[in-house]
């Protein structure tokens, strides 16, 4: 039987609630809290850094779709952007959000939706930022798109810095690491059982979520598709996800582990 992408939504929205409470704990989140009382805080590294500032938007609105804690959209004030916005399904990582935001001294509108169910007054920005982990959670990528379209101002950029779709084909955990072992054009979702972390620990079992795989090409004419002209498409032999992949890093044959993808509305 077909499971709704609502279904889908809100069932990936309780994994990550059951998930949240791993990363408000420990020496990180305290660390974490601690640098983004910081002037110039920022957790973005270069190339998504210097990626922001080739925009030439200092001054201008930005929101954050998939914001997680909200600690890459409250980094943009760094490069002296509005971070005006951030989406998330997930309520109690939007706490911790709001906790990172009253240490940075920042106020940004945090968003609790399904990003296909948008409230009718979010409003439109000078950028969207998307950022790792946020694609795969999305079952209707041709819808996800007229959202993001429709959040856009008139020659609005749109950046996302995700994981490269190849590196789906492939488990680190696997006795062979480094054969494919799901296909690059699998369309039925993987069901993801355990509690999400970074950290590469396996914290036990929590709600069940569903993660698609979406090919490269799927991406990008989804986006261009809905509006959005691509200015760029830059792909990295480095990983921007959890440890466990650095296993794939480094090698003669080096195969793309994240890409950069700058598309701006038309």
């Amino acid at each position: 039987m077909a499971v709704s992408i609502t279904s889908i939504t809100a069932a990936n929205k309780a994994a990550w609630n059951a998930s949240a409470s791993l990363h408000a704990q420990g020496t990180e989140w305290d660390s974490l809290l601690e640098q983004a009382a910081r002037p110039g805080f920022s957790v973005l590294d270069q190339e998504l850094t210097e990626a922001i500032r080739a925009l030439g938007i200092e001054g201008r609105s930005a929101a954050q779709v998939g914001c997680n804690n909200a600690r890459e959209l409250l980094s943009l004030a760094s490069l002296k952007i509005l971070p005006s916005v951030g989406i998330d399904q997930s309520g109690a990582f939007l706490e911790q959000g709001r906790l990172l935001a009253k240490a940075a001294g920042l106020e940004p509108r945090l968003i609790e939706a399904d990003i296909y169910e948008l409230p009718e007054d979010v409003g439109t920005f000078d950028l969207v930022l998307i950022t790792i982990g946020v694609l795969n959670w999305m079952p209707d990528l041709d819808g996800f798109f007229r959202v993001i379209a429709g959040l856009l101002s008139p020659g609005g950029h749109l950046l996302i810095y995700e994981t490269h779709p190849v590196m789906e084909m492939f488990d680190p955990e696997s006795e062979t690491p480094h054969e494919p072992a799901i296909s690059y054009f699998r369309t039925e979702p993987l069901k993801e059982e355990g509690l999400i972390s970074y950290d590469g620990v396996d914290h036990g079992s929590g709600e069940t979520g569903y993660w698609f795989i979406h090919t490269l090409g799927q991406i990008v004419t989804s986006c261009a598709a809905n509006g959005m002209a691509i200015r760029a498409l830059k792909e990295f032999g480095y990983s921007i996800r959890e440890p466990e992949y650095d296993v794939y890093e480094g090698r003669e044959a080096q195969i793309p582990m994240s890409y950069l993808l700058h598309a701006r509305k038309i």
